[in-house]
């Protein structure tokens, strides 16, 4: 009783927002503990509402953090088990050669369907409304190259590549064994305050091998700016980090040229954790190893 009176004729509506530190919170996420509220307060009618609300948002082709992804899974399944629908899911299907027929209580249902004809067939045979979604995955064939993304209003990022004498290098065509230096510069342009939770993904390509120089006993030869944290692995190298309004850091990875050959060297991408909207994106190229 406490409870219900505590949030008796609040509005269910949060003005728009999205915080990248703290609690990472949202007006999503927001109308998702409003919705776990409402449903263990036994208020069905304002939580139906809401949580068609939380579900139709979840269903759009936007971006949400992990926290209001996760919050909103949490409510809606609160809803859905207190809820128990007595309708089934009762409908036929055929996706090329796997077909049949699907009679269950559950709220949901998927199945794998090979690629070949391209076409899905669904009949409904029951009473409920069924929501349909075809989720399909690949990888892009080699020629497709993705542009580059950078607006300078938002994030700054550049990338080059130096000997290790600090010479310019072009990496496009490299003699084996050759040691060099990728760095790439980021600036906030601080129109939009302070970036927290910033990472930095570099992938490198097969034919180049990263030298993590603190497993190598010596110094850096070149010195990247403070970060966060740093995860370097056998392909890619990680950095996680902030950036105040107006500052720029550089980071530093030494690469070899190890293995002879013709490679694809992936984008390189930058973007803020818990806001999509400030991102950077350099497009990839073909390298090639000489011997």
């Amino acid at each position: 009783e406490v409870a219900a009176r505590l949030i008796s004729g609040l509005p269910l509506t949060i003005k728009p927002y999205n915080t990248m530190f703290g609690t990472y919170g949202s007006d999503l996420r927001d109308q998702a503990m409003m919705l776990e509220t409402l449903t263990l307060l036994g208020q069905q009618k304002r939580a139906a509402g809401l949580m068609r609300t939380v579900a139709t948002r979840l269903s759009q082709d936007s971006w949400y953090s992990t926290q209001t992804t996760a919050y909103s899974l949490i409510a809606i399944a609160q809803y859905c088990g207190i809820n128990k629908n007595g309708s089934k899911l009762d409908f036929n299907y055929q996706a090329s050669s796997n077909k049949g027929n699907v009679n269950s209580k559950s709220y949901l249902w998927q199945t794998s369907a090979a690629p070949n004809g391209g076409k899905v067939f669904i009949k409904n045979n029951g009473t409920n409304r069924l929501y349909v979604r075809l989720i399909q995955s690949g990888q892009p064939s080699s020629g497709t190259l993705t542009e580059t993304n950078v607006d300078p209003d938002v994030l700054v990022m550049r990338m080059a590549y130096f000997t290790l004498g600090g010479k310019p290098l072009d990496p496009a065509k490299l003699k084996q064994g050759t040691d060099f230096v990728a760095q790439v510069t980021l600036k906030n342009p601080g129109k939009r305050g302070r970036y927290d939770n910033m990472a930095l993904t570099q992938v490198f390509p097969s034919g180049w091998e990263i030298l993590n120089t603190r497993m190598m006993n010596n110094d850096e030869a070149f010195k990247s700016s403070v970060s966060d944290y740093r995860d370097i692995r056998d392909d890619r190298v990680n950095t996680y980090f902030s950036l105040s309004e107006g500052q720029e850091v550089t980071y530093y990875v030494m690469l070899n040229a190890a293995y002879a050959g013709r490679y694809f060297q992936p984008t390189t991408y930058c973007e803020a954790m818990y806001d999509s909207s400030i991102n950077a994106l350099l497009k990839g190229q073909w390298v090639e190893v000489v011997k």
